[in-house]
């Protein structure tokens, strides 16, 4: 296996954790308060759930589709 993929395996599992940070965020009191009163979460949490999933879309595209064999 190659680098390439082990970073992609790396970044993919941590932008799930990013992800379920954020979702679990968003059942905070302060969260709970914001959408009730705007319609929207906080930035804070938005920003984990975004880049959660862009860290596990961009680690898993670069897991499948690394260098193969270690081939740069």
């Amino acid at each position: 296996m190659s680098a390439v993929r082990i970073v992609g395996i790396v970044l993919a599992i941590l932008g799930v954790i990013l992800f379920i940070v954020g979702l679990n965020a968003s059942d905070s009191l302060a969260d709970r308060m914001s959408n009730f009163f705007t319609g929207r979460f906080t930035e804070t949490t938005m920003w984990y759930m975004i880049g959660g999933a862009v860290l596990a879309i961009g680690g898993g595209v670069l897991a499948a589709f690394g260098s193969p064999g270690g081939k740069p």
